[in-house]
């Protein structure tokens, strides 16, 4: 029996809330229809999915299991809804992805010489959303940088960055020309998530920092230090923020991503765009390379 992708819109709501009233308000559907839906599901399913007693509501690990697997089942969904209706306008329209720091106009360029007649607009989007936008279809392709959650995405590997230390700008290594590891042990970490980049792990500052304009102002506050891929240093300036070369870190990987759904001659086309100019674009975030040309110093 094919899965009911509405049953299965509603077993996420309950999963996520653990509480039928509250899951019910939220589908603005009566609570007994909901129950009704999933008892329904679950005997299609043949298992359990959720236990409910005295204490609640909890997941049984048939739950979890599809729980885990709704949130891409149900995006791409979405998505293939928002692209059908995209087609039915008759536009051709591609929108792209990508992190702070990544230079997307050499890929738009070369895509734009076979495909003059396609819009290609783009958009910025954090570490959290990468995943969620790939897969609901609000972004088509996307330079994304690791770690990513790769359930139900295509993720390949484009070129890599060497990441800075982020230091305060009156912290003892500001300005040095580079530091190691050691050079910043015990220092108090900003970084979005409790998997640290470094060998040695660092004290949380207890701060989960979103992007890099709340990392620079996190840092100028004096609330700790961070790391930042290299071409921050190219694209964002702080007063009171200084950025030191860490060679032995181990470098921001970005990817191209695509939701593994996405079957489309012009996201591959526009993917071979950016894989035939990923030395261009890596080089966009090398400060050496606009200094060539240019005596400026960088501003920290």
């Amino acid at each position: 029996m094919d899965l009911d992708l509405r049953k299965l819109r509603y077993f996420a709501a309950v999963a996520d809330t653990l509480h039928f009233g509250r899951a019910a308000e939220e589908l603005h559907i009566a609570q007994p229809v909901l129950s009704r839906q999933i008892r329904a599901l679950e005997h299609d399913l043949g298992t359990p999915l959720l236990i409910r007693d005295s204490h609640g509501v909890a997941l049984t690990d048939a739950g979890r299991q599809l729980l885990s697997d709704a949130g891409p089942l149900l995006a791409s969904a979405h998505a293939v809804r928002r692209r059908v209706t995209v087609a039915a306008r008759g536009s051709r329209r591609l929108m792209v992805g990508f992190r702070a720091g990544i230079a997307v106009t050499p890929a738009v360029r070369r895509f734009a010489t076979r495909h003059p007649d396609v819009l290609v607009d783009v958009q910025r989007i954090e570490g959290d959303e990468q995943a969620a936008l790939l897969l609901d279809g609000r972004i088509d392709v996307g330079y994304v940088r690791l770690p990513i959650v790769e359930t139900g995405l295509r993720v390949t590997p484009l070129y890599t960055e060497p990441r800075v230390a982020v230091l305060p700008s009156g912290h003892r290594f500001a300005g040095k020309e580079q530091i190691t590891e050691a050079d910043l042990a015990g220092e108090s970490l900003l970084w979005p998530t409790s998997i640290q980049p470094t060998r040695r792990p660092h004290p949380d500052a207890g701060y989960r920092v979103r992007g890099v304009d709340e990392t620079l102002e996190h840092v100028a506050a004096g609330r700790g230090i961070s790391f930042l891929a290299r071409s921050a240093t190219v694209f964002y300036s702080h007063p009171d923020v200084s950025f030191v070369p860490i060679p032995e870190l181990a470098p921001d990987q970005v990817c191209l991503a695509v939701a593994a759904s996405r079957h489309s001659p012009l996201v591959d086309d526009f993917f071979a765009a950016a894989q035939a100019t990923a030395d261009i674009t890596a080089e966009c975030g090398n400060y050496e390379m606009w200094q060539s040309g240019n005596d400026a110093v960088p501003q920290h």
